[in-house]
């Protein structure tokens, strides 16, 4: 790709005569430096020009003319520290009558401020009127133009114009993702310093300042002399450096990092300043619109309002009529004709009376003019009406004027101070509702990014019902509103909560504009939230988790163009501050009493131990019920106790709810136990490499605490490596909030160090994701949050996944509700125990919407504990007369530790079966109750064949015929058993048959 262009005309009229002069110094004749050489040589010849370009400009070593034949010149110092003046021709072939050498000033000889070394003389001479000298310092402090000797040089994938741009009065550095360094090379002759002074607003825009040696190795610096500190919006801070004695060459880098697309604010560097230079030959002109008045100036001043100069001014020149100029103007420009936009409002103090009325100011400084045709008047003043009410926690006094209730009282702002009841405590903070006049503890100011002197007027201005944004005399100025907390206390109606939450701070505005204005809300130097654009009117809520100091700043930009956008504003209705340790009461709350049978018994206020919340019938301190936690924000009754998820228990202070790494779950009659304890502490996962539009790659970093015991819940950090060290000396405040988050679930944007210039790895926007932990449920949704199981694979196995929820409670412009999300633990046999952690393929950045993440982590840890029902035996044969019994897991094995597998076991055994004894002894009887029958049948069917033919041959023997049967039974005679089936009579006939025959001939026989 190619790379960023940063070479204007100048510039590389600059780099042709470095090339010049680096290869006639730095080179052999006829040895052309190799390719792998080029980044140093071309760092050389940056060098070799800056070098020679400060000798002879910027340290003058081509001084003084003393005719028109010659100059002098110094040599260079010898090993003792001399050196001698020489005359130098101006013609090179003309060397007659030229002054003989003389004997130079001691090398370290250096002029005062305000004078310059004249050469003829060698003294130190007074800078005449319109000129000033800083005798052995350099400035820089004119940005019409970059001055000669600086460099930009550009690094990265854009093929736009990228380099460090001169806006004036100040230096404005690259808006987009190159690398880009503002490159400066001088020789001191002395241990000297550098100092200049900048704007940093933007943390989204990495800004260092390092210091290299001729041989281009860093010089050693601390990392809060290399890492810029942020400023606030329109402040202008001043950073200095030690310089060596030697060639010192300054780096100013900036790279943008336009994660998101958004456009960052650039650095803005003015009034860069060198000490340790031998000495300076001449004065510097002061610029257009400055002047110095006096001789022997160490510095310009700027002209005032409608005044203008010229370049080398010793005073500054009245506009004509008709004109204006703002401070520091060159020219002046014509006065326009003054419309709606040149005048604004604002509502007077309360009165004696109570009343209150509308007056119109012009805008300072006034540029138009009235008396002209198509001007507009200003308007005149509005009727008197009743001033609003005192804001809660205020009574108005006899001259209408609100006054803060004293302490121990209360007022709702309508009604006199009234003391809190026995058994009650006030309820401190500040609640601005009503604005009349601007509270004692809020301030409003105005910066402009040019320091064009807005400060004289209002930022914002109060209008009874709200507050809103003034008319400023450039849209680009910052309106700043500042409100000061000096601390918090937590009440001791409260003291049973032991969250990390101090006091809150909540806010109601909305912003009305027809441009790209910008409202930012900071605690200190730290933005904590931005709104761009109109926005209808909505709250915004930020939980205090430092008990410190603190400055709340509202600062509202309309856009960076010039007086177009007068009547875009942001209005803030209401602000509220809780826990405030100076603040005033609008009610009073319910506390907890010293018991009765206590010697110290009374109506006196106790704070509650932790974890305790106040009896209602009682007023005393009664511990929470085992796996709940006080939520809300109050702790009177009962109900202040919530309980805990499912899957999750309460910490000993009852101040939160988390997971001890257990879980159990019913399904079809079993009963599944989880021990998670391998997941434990901080797992950490990288999501990427992405890249922005201009190529950038980004990755995101994920730090997750699942579970673990109560002493390192919440144990996830992100930090921002960069605004961590630009903020940590600040003792003026020492809660410089967000430059690390922590909770169960953080977020970082980490731009890697290959590709970019970095010397490391930097870490940015650091938010936190999770800082309550919902519950662990098999369940798809709880609590409104849903896990949204199609986002991942499905779940073939038959072991359910666990989702864990979270949620964080603090709100951001996209996400009104705040943030949250959900961890699906899968069990995994094929992972290891800590297993893995990844993100939907659809939502490679772990969100689809960008307020509920989603994670699958897959871990054999995540399979249930092993039971009973986990495995089955396998008998073995006899062998031996022993036999085997193994016991093997089911197939897959979906379980972990919990019941072991049994050892294998053996009994004695004989050869035959038992079931074979059984069969073989079954059959024999079986055969042998056959044959008996047989036997038994066989022989009686004899006997019936014997008895009947005996009765056939008796017949016989009498030569009769038996006579005919007959139906009837003679007198004693018993019935035949002789039966004549008309059909063949069955085998179960037969045999009965025969049964009584045989029975009937054995009664005969005896």
């Amino acid at each position: 790709m190619t790379r960023c262009r940063a070479l204007n005309g100048p510039i590389l009229f600059q780099r042709l005569v470095a090339v010049v002069i680096g290869v006639s110094h730095h080179f052999r004749p006829g040895h052309a430096p190799t390719p792998p050489m080029f980044p140093f040589v071309r760092a050389a010849l940056v060098f070799r020009w800056n070098q020679l370009h400060a000798r002879t400009e910027s340290f003058k070593w081509r001084l003084q003319i003393a005719s028109n034949n010659y100059y002098y010149q110094y040599t260079e110092c010898d090993s003792t520290g001399s050196r001698w003046r020489v005359s130098i021709p101006l013609n090179p072939g003309s060397c007659s009558d030229l002054p003989p050498p003389t004997r130079g000033t001691d090398c370290s000889f250096s002029c005062p401020a305000g004078k310059y070394l004249e050469m003829s003389i060698q003294e130190c001479t007074p800078c005449a009127a319109g000129s000033y000298s800083l005798g052995s310092g350099l400035r820089f402090d004119q940005w019409d133009a970059i001055p000669a000797g600086f460099t930009s040089l550009t690094m990265g994938l854009s093929t736009e114009v990228s380099s460090w741009t001169p806006q004036g009065v100040y230096l404005e550095s690259n808006r987009d993702e190159c690398t880009v360094s503002l490159v400066y090379a001088v020789h001191l002759e002395k241990q000297g310093s550098v100092s200049f002074t900048y704007q940093y607003p933007d943390n989204n825009i990495f800004f260092e300042f390092y210091v290299q040696n001729e041989q281009c190795q860093e010089m050693a610096q601390t990392d809060d002399q290399k890492w810029i500190k942020v400023t606030n919006n329109g402040e202008w801070y001043t950073h200095s450096v030690n310089l060596k004695s030697g060639t010192n060459i300054l780096y100013w880098r900036t790279t943008g990092i336009l994660v998101g697309g958004k456009m960052v604010k650039p650095v803005l560097l003015k009034n860069i300043q060198i000490e340790g230079v031998a000495y300076t030959s001449e004065c510097f002109p002061c610029r257009p619109g400055w002047f110095s008045p006096a001789p022997g100036s160490s510095s310009c001043e700027p002209c005032p309002s409608n005044t203008f100069s010229i370049k080398d001014a010793a005073f500054c020149t009245p506009c004509p009529e008709h004109h204006y100029s703002h401070e520091g103007w060159a020219e002046c420009k014509v006065r326009p004709p003054c419309s709606e936009k040149d005048y604004f409002q604002i509502h007077t103090a309360c009165d004696s009376e109570g009343k209150t009325q509308v007056l119109y100011r012009w805008v300072e400084p006034k540029i138009c003019v009235e008396n002209v045709t198509g001007a507009v008047e200003l308007p005149a003043t509005g009727q008197r009406e009743p001033c609003p009410p005192c804001n809660p926690g205020y009574y108005n006094s006899n001259d209408s004027t609100c006054l803060p209730c004293p302490p121990g009282t209360h007022s709702d702002g309508t009604s006199a101070c009234t003391e809190c009841p026995a058994g009650t405590e006030p309820v401190l903070g500040y609640e601005y509702k009503w604005w009349n006049v601007l509270p004692s503890n809020m301030k409003t100011s105005c910066f402009n990014v040019g320091n064009s002197k807005c400060d004289d007027m209002n930022g914002w201005e109060v209008a009874g019902d709200h507050v809103h944004s003034g008319a400023s005399s450039s849209d680009n100025d910052y309106l700043i509103l500042t409100l000061h907390v000096p601390g918090f206390k937590v009440p001791a109606s409260l003291s049973g909560m032991t969250g990390n939450e101090f006091g809150q701070i909540t806010f109601v505005f909305e912003t009305i504009c027809s441009a790209d204005c910008e409202l930012y809300f900071m605690m200190s130097t730290t933005v904590v939230e931005s709104w761009e654009g109109s926005k209808g009117k909505q709250s915004y809520t930020h939980s205090m988790t430092r008990n410190a100091s603190v400055t709340f700043t509202w600062a509202f930009q309309k856009t960076n163009q010039m007086r177009r956008y007068v009547t875009d504003m942001v209005k803030v209705y209401s602000i509220s501050v809780t826990n405030v340790i100076d603040g005033v009461a609008s009610a009073c709350r319910v506390c907890a009493l010293i018991p009765h049978n206590s010697q110290r018994a009374g109506s006196s206020c106790v704070p509650c131990p932790a974890g305790f919340f106040i009896d209602r019938d009682t007023n005393q301190c009664q511990e929470c019920p085992p796996n709940t936690h006080l939520a809300g924000r109050h702790t009177y009754g009962q109900d202040a106790c919530v309980a805990c998820g499912p899957g999750s228990v309460s910490n000993k202070e009852h101040s939160r709810c988390y997971s001890d790494c257990s879980f159990t779950h019913t399904e079809n009659n079993r009963t599944l136990t989880f021990d998670l304890s391998p997941l434990s502490g901080v797992a950490s996962v990288t999501i990427g490499p992405s890249f922005t539009s201009k190529g950038t790659k980004y990755l995101h970093l994920f730090n997750m605490s699942l579970c673990g015991h109560e002493v390192i819940h919440k144990a996830a950090v992100c930090t921002d490596n960069v605004t961590v060290v630009s903020n940590k000396d600040d003792e003026s405040d020492p809660a410089q909030f967000v430059n690390s988050v922590d909770g169960f679930i953080c977020q970082s944007t980490i731009i890697p160090a290959d590709g970019r210039g970095f010397r490391m790895a930097i870490s940015s926007q650091s938010v936190s994701l999770a800082d309550t932990f919902i519950g662990a449920t098999v369940d798809s949704v709880l609590d409104g949050v849903n896990a949204t199981p199609d986002l991942f694979p499905e779940n073939l196995k038959d072991v359910p996944d666990i989702n864990f929820f979270y949620r964080s409670r603090q709100a951001t412009a996209s996400c009104d509700q705040g943030r949250s999300s959900v961890i699906t633990v899968r069990c995994n046999p094929e992972k290891s125990d800590r297993g893995e952690i990844s993100v939907p393929s659809t939502c490679p950045a772990g969100t689809c919407d960008g307020c509920t993440f989603h994670f699958l982590w897959e871990s054999a840890s995540a399979c249930p504990r092993c039971s009973e029902d986990d495995y089955h035996q396998i008998e073995g044969a006899c062998k031996g007369g022993v036999q085997e019994t193994l016991y093997v897991w089911n197939e897959p094995k979906l379980c972990t530790k919990g019941a072991p597998l049994p050892a294998r076991s053996s009994v004695p055994c004989e050869a035959i079966a038992l079931w074979l004894k059984v069969g073989v002894g079954g059959g024999a009887f079986v055969a042998v109750l056959l044959i008996s029958l047989t036997c038994y049948f066989w022989k009686k069917n004899k006997r019936l064949e014997y008895k009947y033919s005996r009765l056939v041959m008796s017949a016989n023997k009498e030569c009769e015929l038996p006579a005919a049967d007959s139906c009837g039974l003679a007198e004693g005679e018993e019935p035949d058993d002789d039966v004549v089936y008309t059909q063949k009579p069955s085998l179960l006939g037969k045999l009965r048959a025969i049964a009584n025959k045989v029975t009937d001939f054995t009664g005969q026989s005896f």
